[in-house]
């Protein structure tokens, strides 16, 4: 019988916050006939963009509500209020979710009534179920009803907030387009990068290769000594220009990533980092054995290990730091961690920003925990196909 109260409490204190919820929405749709006639008049056109946004706040706040109670997280798919008033107003009326939250809202104005039934279910459910769990030993039967409101509430909010398959298609050609954008940014920065690393180190080196070999050919008749210092040179630049090369080469794709696989290539950069570094791996085999990610995912880990791992060096003052790899059913998690003085800010061109880009080029997605004093950790999750 205590449980069953205690169960019925909790239902109750759900339901009053829906009651109230209801009487804000039985007010609120003063608000939404005034802007609907002046909208109507194009006097006050102005004031629909800040309605939709009130109301999208009031489901969202039934979305939280909801979600708590039943455990289930309910998705928004909005698409932003921005521009100018005419494209704001002619987002607010085109966006799929204005129409859900206005179905929402006009069926809320019946169902959200469901608390009133409760007001008699306490007192009628202390004296029967009292008496039938107290005297009776037997499972109560008026209390589990206030319960059971509660769980139907619940219910018709997740079916009616659920967004749609069309506003769930616009946000996601939204986000498409700005991972798309932020793609194309980051292989313009790479290309660029190698050009300059082209241009100013390896072409350099070879410009100087081809004077000095001529001046050698000058030379070698009247001063074969002379000429033979020069080739001597010559070959020290050539050796330069193959490990710049080689630099570029491994930014573009790293060749140990083909070699050794992804295990062995992050236990490589363990290995050659300033910090004492722990390799945990969960579900990857080193080298061929077993399945692989694609290489485009191996490569943004690769990448994402290897920009922390420095971030780590150059700025969190830690001494030690640890790298996870994980296989999951839907893809390839990264997880670095470090115990320095955290503070990380993606705005302070730490390399954050170009990790997120990378990432989220593949569908994938990037946290970034790092509270000042530490410690920071990156996760990194690239969806594939095993």
């Amino acid at each position: 019988m205590r449980a069953t109260v205690r169960q019925a409490a909790r239902a109750t204190v759900q339901l009053v916050v829906s009651a109230a919820m209801t009487f804000g929405s039985y007010i609120f749709v003063t608000v939404l006939l005034i802007t609907a006639i002046l909208t109507a008049t194009v006097v006050g056109a102005f004031m629909l963009p800040e309605t939709v946004l009130l109301i999208r706040r009031i489901a969202g706040a039934k979305r939280q509500q909801a979600g708590a109670w039943t455990g289930r997280k309910i998705p928004e798919a909005y698409q932003p209020l921005t521009g100018t008033v005419r494209e704001r107003l002619r987002t607010a009326v085109r966006d799929p979710g204005t129409l859900t939250d206005f179905r929402w809202m006009v069926a809320y104005y019946a169902y959200g009534t469901l608390p009133v039934l409760m007001l008699p279910l306490w007192p009628l459910g202390l004296v029967v179920d009292g008496v039938w769990c107290g005297l009776l030993r037997r499972r109560a039967v008026v209390l589990p009803l206030i319960s059971k409101l509660a769980d139907l509430d619940a219910h018709w909010s997740t079916v009616l907030l659920k967004p749609s398959p069309k506003a769930q298609l616009a946000v996601r050609v939204e986000e498409l387009t700005q991972t798309r954008a932020g793609a194309i940014a980051a292989h313009e920065a790479e290309l660029r990068r190698i050009e300059r690393d082209l241009h100013d180190g390896t072409q350099a080196r070879l410009v100087s290769l081809s004077m000095r070999i001529g001046l050698a050919k000058r030379a070698y008749d009247q001063d074969p000594a002379a000429a033979r210092r020069m080739l001597d040179d010559a070959q020290t630049l050539a050796e330069e220009a193959l490990t710049d090369l080689r630099h570029v080469v491994r930014a573009i794709h790293p060749p140990i990533l083909t070699d050794r696989g992804l295990v062995g290539a992050v236990r490589a950069l363990a290995a050659s980092s300033a910090l004492s570094v722990t390799v945990t791996v969960d579900g990857l085999t080193d080298g061929h054995d077993g399945p692989r990610a694609p290489a485009a995912v191996e490569a943004a880990a690769y990448f994402v290990v290897a920009e922390s791992l420095t971030n780590a060096a150059k700025y969190s003052g830690a001494d030690r730091a640890d790298v996870h790899l994980a296989r999951a059913r839907t893809g390839l998690r990264v997880r670095v961690r470090d115990e320095g003085r955290g503070g990380a800010d993606e705005a302070g061109g730490s390399g954050l920003l170009g990790m997120r880009r990378r990432v989220a080029a593949l569908d994938g997605g990037v946290t970034v925990t790092s509270p000042v004093g530490g410690p920071t950790v990156i996760e990194v999750e690239l969806p594939c196909v095993w």
